[in-house]
This record gives structure tokens, sequence and C-alpha cells, in this order.
């Protein structure tokens, strides 16, 4: 619940050092983003009209359609799970929840590999196939089904850890009343789930078609060509292949334009908020159709998310890591990754810190929209767009790319976590503000005080889930260094997409399942870590 102006000036310290770091960082965030902007438009007006090869309206066209289908797939597949997950009570069930809400952060371009090492010609499947039958098992995993295979397993596990934490927020009374009513699985559903649910899905529906709409590596790799190119695929196609500045800018422009129409479209739903912690089902038990139906879809489910991980993890771990370790750009591409991923990481921490708590410090809605909004730029100008604005203002101001290209990384890195990172922290920095405001008004704490005594110890786990999340996204990040990356400066990512390029499939699993295990134990141990460090704090 927002404050009202009247009642904040009786609760709310008196903070206007918040209120100005607050309103200096979004200014900061707002103008880097008018850079870029005025740097595309200044390019697309300052380029030669020759024509331009780019088919705007049939890349617009596919993908909206992959969005729009991987949006209604993953809402009824996210659906289905959270719904047997309410329901199923077993061993390992935490595991499993953990598994799902880790889909946030896995990147792309490993699930991609992940269903190739699986299904592709090379694959698990195809060679059980040959060895059972002799004939191969044609999976097309490259093209329209192989993108929206790999978006599903990412978005719809996403989906489900959202929807299966509005289930298990249904009151205990209303759910008594049901038993005692003797309703049935379905009308259950009918009757109590479906309206906990209805409220949030239109907000996650078009979080899921925005992540769709931008997404990079999983068509990159899985395209299979012209035909299945999207908005950001075609812009580094434009850029890094065809030279073509011209249809690259024609591109961004367009991209902005959608993706801002969905954002402002979206603000009328309600909010969604990260859920990465535990679960506590409620007691209810269906009968025994309803129960093989959630075991089937739960089995189908963990499938479906955890095979191409496995895969990754046992192809990776073979002679192929031996020959990747014993090369110097490896260690170098490692190390690159670390320190982008750990800088990141803490420049999102710090910059969602001042936003959030700038945004607390006032009860005006106007000023509190006005110092959060920024924040969710990257949603609105997604990496590849950044980047080539990037690139284009660095080119203008006469500098190398690969001078810049570190600062933009960890900007642009930064950038994209930072709306993720707000969400999980505004809600609880708000809550404070709200019930101990008069508190530490009444003792005269100073600003410093209030956030070692009051703040940080309640933000513990939040800030490790911030730094989980701000490192997952860089470390996996390939939208933002394909357009900077050279030899000499390359991520992991980039290593392994230059691996596949190479047909060096061993090399790739290899690196896929370095960045799999860094991935897993950032998102698992940092957020326990920081919630024991400030729990031994206070």
């Amino acid at each position: 619940m927002l404050l009202s102006p009247r009642s904040s000036n009786l609760v709310l310290p008196h903070r206007p050092l918040r209120l100005i770091a607050g309103a200096g960082v979004a200014a900061a965030i707002a103008a880097l983003v008018a850079l870029v902007l005025l740097a595309i438009l200044a390019a697309a007006a300052g380029e030669p009209s020759r024509q331009s090869s780019v088919d705007v309206w049939h890349l617009v066209s596919m993908t909206a359609i992959q969005a729009g289908l991987t949006t209604v797939l993953s809402l009824l597949v996210g659906t289905a799970l959270a719904w047997a997950l309410n329901r199923l009570r077993f061993p390992g069930r935490d595991l499993i929840v953990g598994l799902f809400a880790s889909a946030i952060v896995t990147p792309g371009l490993i699930v991609a590999f992940g269903l190739l090492s699986v299904w592709g010609r090379a694959g698990w499947v195809n060679q059980a196939s040959l060895a059972l039958t002799g004939q191969p098992l044609e999976v097309p995993l490259f093209g329209l089904g192989g993108i929206l295979a790999a978006h599903v397993i990412l978005d719809a596990s996403f989906a489900a850890r959202i929807l299966l934490a509005r289930l298990d927020a249904i009151p205990e009374k209303r759910l008594k009343t049901g038993q005692s009513l003797g309703l049935g699985a379905w009308r259950r559903f009918e009757v109590i789930d479906w309206p906990m649910l209805r409220t949030t899905l239109p907000g996650l529906a078009a979080i899921i078609f925005l992540l769709a709409f931008t997404s990079f590596p999983i068509v990159l790799l899985l395209g299979g060509g012209p035909a299945n190119q999207t908005l950001e695929v075609a812009i580094y196609a434009a850029v890094r292949l065809d030279f073509d500045l011209r249809g690259a800018v024609t591109l961004a422009l367009v991209q902005i334009g959608i993706c801002s129409a969905i954002i402002i479209a979206a603000s009328a739903f309600a909010p969604i908020s990260a859920s990465t912690g535990g679960s506590t089902p409620p007691r209810w038990r269906d009968g025994t159709a309803a129960r093989i139906a959630q075991w089937t879809v739960l089995v189908f489910g963990i499938v479906g998310f955890a095979l191409p991980l496995l895969a990754i993890l046992i192809d990776g771990v073979g002679p192929g890591i031996i020959e990747v370790a014993s090369r110097p750009s490896f260690w170098k591409a490692l190390g690159t990754s670390l320190l982008l991923g750990s800088g990141s990481a803490l420049l999102t921490l710090l910059l969602a810190l001042g936003i959030g708590m700038g945004r607390a410090a006032s009860g005006i809605p106007l000023l509190r929209v006005g110092i959060g909004a920024p924040a969710y730029a990257y949603l609105a100008v997604p990496a590849v767009v950044l980047s080539l604005g990037a690139f284009l203002l660095v080119r203008n101001a006469g500098m190398l790319p690969e001078v810049a290209a570190p600062l933009v990384v960890l900007l642009a890195n930064a950038l994209l976590s930072l709306p993720f990172a707000l969400a999980t922290l505004a809600p609880p920095l708000d809550a404070i503000a709200e019930r101990r405001g008069r508190l530490i008004r009444s003792l005269g704490l100073s600003d410093w005080r209030q956030f070692t005594a009051v703040e940080w110890p309640l933000l513990g786990r939040e800030a490790g889930v911030v730094l989980a999340l701000a490192f997952c996204f860089s470390l996996g990040d390939l939208g933002v260094i394909a357009l900077f990356g050279t030899e000499d400066f390359a991520t992991l990512p980039l290593l392994m997409y230059r691996a596949l390029g190479a047909y060096r499939s061993n090399d790739a699993a290899a690196i896929a399942a370095l960045m799999l295990v860094i991935t897993i134990a950032a998102f698992v141990l940092l957020p326990k870590l920081f919630g024991k460090l400030t729990d031994a704090r206070s």
C-alpha cells in the first residue's frame, strides 16, 4: 500500500539525501538511455538512403508469432505445473520447486545447447534410436519448433514458480470451506484456484511475451536461417554480418516502439513479484484420477526442464574439459566473465538500493513513479538494441570499440538485471518505511544508522537474491558481448558460441557445463550466505 502525501510526513523520516540519490540514479539511467536513442536516431538520419535488404514486416510478424505462441504454451504448461506442485507432497519437493525457480537465471544458450544434446542428430535420443531400431529419429529442432521448445522450458518453469506462490497464498479458511463442501479437483480449481490466478496471468503473460520477443541466444542458435529470425537476431546480423547499419537502426526503432507499447499496456496489470524462496503446500488431497494427472504433469515437467541440463553436465564432464582447460583463451574468458559478473552484480545492487530507498523515502506517488520508472528501461530497450546504441556512441566519439567494450558490457548487464533487482528490493523497503517509519523517526536515527541497524538486517536474503540474479544474468549474457567481443575480449558464452560455430561440440559442452555449475552455485549459495550474514549481525 502506498502512503498518501499527507500521512507520509507523519510516518516517513526526513531523508533528502535518499531522495536526491534516488533521483540522481534515475536521471543518470534516463540520460544514458536518451543518449543511446539519440545515437540511433542520428545514425538513421545520417546514413545514405540506399536500399536495405531488411524485411521489417516479416521480422515483426515472425517475432510476434513465436512470442505469442511461447506465451500461450508457457502459461498453459506453467499453470498445470503449479497446480500439480501445489497439491502434491513428497520428499524432495523443495528441490523441485528450487529447480523451477532457477529457470529465471538459466542462460538460454545453455538450454538451447541442452536440447541439441538430447534431441539433436548426435543427441541421446537419436543415438538410442539408432542402437535399438537402426533408424534415426528426426526431430526438427532448427526452426520455430526448436525455438518454442527452448522458450517454453524456461518460461513455463518461471511461470510455474510465480503461479505456485499465488496458490500457496490461498487462505486456509477458504480451503477448509472447500473441503467441507466436498469440492472435487476441477471444481476447486474453478471456485478457489482460478480467482487467485487470473489477476496474475495478464501481467505474467506480458513479461513472458517480452522475454520471448527480445530473445537472442536461443533464436541465434536454433533459428535455422533467415526465415525464423527475430528482430534481435536481425539487428545483430545487420551490424556484424551484413554491415547494414541503416537496416539495424530501423529494426532497433521498431523494436523499441513495440516493447514500449507492451510495457505501457502491461502497467495496467497487477505487478508480478519475484518468487525464489521455498513453498509450503496446504493440506488438500484430491481423488485418485486427479493425483494421477498431477504426477503425470509433474514428471513430464521435471524431465522436460532437467533432462537438457543433465545432458550438458554429463556430456561436458569428459575429454573436452581437459582440452578446453589447457587453452589460455579459456582462462582469460573465465576471468573476464567472473569479473564482469561480479562487477555487474555489485553495480546492480547499488543502483537498486539507491532507487529503492529513494522511492521509499517519498510518499508522493508521482515522485515515486519518476524515480522508479527508469529502472525498467531495459524492458523497452533490450540488450542488442542498447549495444547498438552504445556501439554508435563509441564510434561517434572516435573511440575504438574494444577500448570501451568492458564498460559498455558492465553497464548493459547491470541495466539488464535492474528491473528484477528493484522488483525484489522495493517491496521490503516500502514495508520498512511504512511499518517502522514512526519508530525510526522517534529514535532520531541517522540515515546511515537506519540502513545498518534496521534495513540491511531485514534485506540480507533479498540482497543475496539480487546479487545472484545479476551475476547469473551477466554470466549467461550473449546479446551485449556479441557486438563488442573480440579475440582479446571474450566471455564464456561468446567462447561457447564460437566453439559451436567451429563444430567443436566437445568444447562447447565443457564450457556449458562449467557455466551451468557456476550459475546454480551462485543462485543457491548467495541468498543463503547473505541471509546468514545479516542474521548473525542482527
